[in-house]
């Protein structure tokens, strides 16, 4: 364990006599030392970050690609938000919801203006909507058709959230090891399997919960047929359709949630990261039907729909629904992706580049299978942050806004850091030979 400690000597400006002050410099050691390990960090520490650029306690400078997890929608430190945030910090800042505040109410109408929902719910993550929206679910089945129809129908690799209930529906074993006993009733389906879909599917079932991309399990996209399915279907046995769009949404794919892509309509719709440009926020949207079964006392939210966050989310979602924005989207898209198809086809790493929008995902080659993460720390050590979706694949999920410019410097860094891991791997296979 060790501790960086810097001293400076302050001259007392009346007896003009010098005494000594320590002062403690944050040490990535401290993380060792302090936090639970359920994390690995990287060993540098950033402190400054502005648009599509961040800066380490180092000085040292790295394009973003990574957007905290398609959280930065529009960069670090926008003006706006930053303008937003500092306003609504000298007025109000948290009242709990035995109040409703100007700033709740202006981004509700906002989110219901914007989308297919009537009514919202404010949460404060993407975990804590998903547990909303299949709450929401099982309370309407309840109140409508009685508690047989318990059933939630989700998918293999999909993530939503890491409370109990959201890491059940989730498709990944491994999240869920060791935290059992787990919810009863949440069966998991092959991924754009229409077939298993219906065969499932019956009048137990209250709800399909499923991402348009799924982020986490690989930046997989929905098929349009697969989504149409999970509609009709729906509607056939009175279910519902909770479509987590908490890494798909604002803006992310083009459009400002990634459903309008496929031309249905669900029930229900989580949104988080994006919506906050940085700020912890997230919303349960839902048709004015289904938001009936939440009556008061039946879910709630100490922090849901604070000020600072509502304030925050309503300038997000003016700079993102504008049609530049969302145009500029596949712009940018068709941008990264040919510089990515192209140091794939040069080295020989990626087998395809696929996802929807600013959510991409560059599938390794079977030669490179499983170093998803040797091609992370490379990229970081060569100025350039991204990301993984499983040890196979990398995942970009960049600023909305970020300039063509530094879409080609991180290409030419990330370009760099593939050829180190090439060259790394190669000098690894001569040894082993010779």
């Amino acid at each position: 364990m060790f501790f960086i400690f810097k001293k400076a000597r302050i001259l007392n400006s009346t007896s003009g006599e010098s005494k000594d002050r320590e002062m403690t410099e944050v040490s990535r050691d401290w993380y060792d030392s302090y936090m639970m390990p359920n994390y690995a960090p990287a060993q540098m520490i950033p402190v400054r970050g502005a648009g599509s650029r961040v800066w380490d306690q180092q000085g040292r400078e790295y394009i973003d690609f990574a957007g905290g997890i398609a959280v930065n929608s529009l960069g670090h430190a926008h003006p706006k938000l930053v303008e937003v945030l500092t306003d609504q910090a000298t007025k109000l800042w948290h009242t709990a919801n035995v109040f409703a505040t100007e700033p709740a109410l202006k981004l509700a109408k906002q989110l219901t203006e914007l989308t297919f929902a009537d009514k919202v719910f404010f949460s404060n993550s993407g975990a804590e909507a998903n547990e909303a929206a299949m709450k929401l679910a099982r309370r309407y089945a309840y109140n409508h058709h009685g508690e047989q129809k318990d059933r939630i129908i989700a998918f293999e690799n999909a993530f939503h959230g890491r409370t109990l209930f959201t890491v059940t529906a989730g498709g990944q074993a491994n999240y869920r090891e060791g935290f059992g006993p787990l919810p009863g009733a949440i069966d998991h389906l092959p991924f754009n399997d229409i077939e298993a879909l219906e065969s499932a599917f019956d009048d137990n079932v209250c709800a399909v919960i499923v991402e348009p991309v799924q982020g986490e399990g690989g930046v997989i996209a929905a098929e349009g047929d697969f989504m149409s399915a999970i509609r009709r279907l729906c509607n056939r046995h009175d279910a519902l359709m909770i479509v987590d769009e908490v890494q798909s949404g604002v803006g992310r794919t083009g459009t400002l949630y990634a459903y309008e892509h496929f031309g249905i309509r669900p029930d229900i719709l989580t949104t988080a990261k994006g919506i906050g440009g940085g700020f912890p926020i997230a919303a349960t949207l839902a048709t004015n039907e289904v938001a009936q079964s939440l009556q008061v006392g039946t879910h709630g939210s100490t922090w849901g729909g604070n000020p600072m966050g509502c304030a925050v989310g309503s300038a997000v979602l003016d700079i993102v629904s504008d049609p530049e924005t969302l145009a500029g989207v596949g712009r940018r898209r068709q941008a990264l992706e040919e510089a990515l198809m192209q140091i794939g086809l040069r080295y020989g790493v990626f087998d395809q580049v696929r996802g929807m929008g600013l959510l991409i995902g560059c599938v390794l080659t079977d030669a490179w299978k499983g170093k998803a993460r040797e091609f992370l720390q490379a990229a970081q050590s060569e100025g350039v942050f991204i990301l993984v979706a499983g040890a196979n694949v990398l995942r970009l999920a960049p600023s909305l806004l970020i300039s063509f410019d530094e879409i080609s410097q991180g290409m030419e860094r990330l370009e760099k850091a593939v050829q180190a891991v090439c060259a790394t791997n190669e000098s690894s296979s001569t040894n082993k030979d010779g």
